[in-house]
């Protein structure tokens, strides 16, 4: 249940973690859309510019209810946090994210930091 990933964010090649929820939705879309070169394509057979992804993904927010703005990177920031607070090792976190460096990938360990005050220590 993994999919690839060709220049992605940094233009790096990568393989990332694939829903089955997911799965069944791109293979209905698939499908219906019968894309040429690219699994998410314009009319011409180009992949969709980074400006059209974010257009993409800040309506479907809005769709959804969102009132804030959204954009693909905080989609991702999401992810790298839910995995991390889930108890994912940070090197595999860099991994599927398609970081060079491990700091990089670090910078998502102060978001979890909060959660420390929900730990009752075990020596109190």
């Amino acid at each position: 249940m993994l999919i690839s990933v060709i220049k992605g964010k940094g233009f790096k090649y990568r393989q990332t973690l694939l829903s089955k929820t997911v799965l069944e939705e791109l293979r209905a879309y698939y499908k219906t859309y019968k894309p040429k070169v690219y699994l998410f394509e314009n009319s011409n057979f180009n992949q969709y510019s980074a400006s059209s992804v974010a257009k993409i993904v800040d309506r479907a927010a809005k769709k959804a209810g969102n009132i804030k703005k959204v954009t693909p990177h905080m989609l991702r920031h999401s992810f790298a946090t839910s995995l991390l607070e889930s108890g994912v090792s940070l090197r595999h976190i860099q991994s599927l994210l398609g970081h060079s460096s491990s700091k990089t990938t670090e910078t998502y360990t102060h978001v979890c930091s909060n959660h420390f005050k929900l730990i009752k220590n075990p020596l109190d």
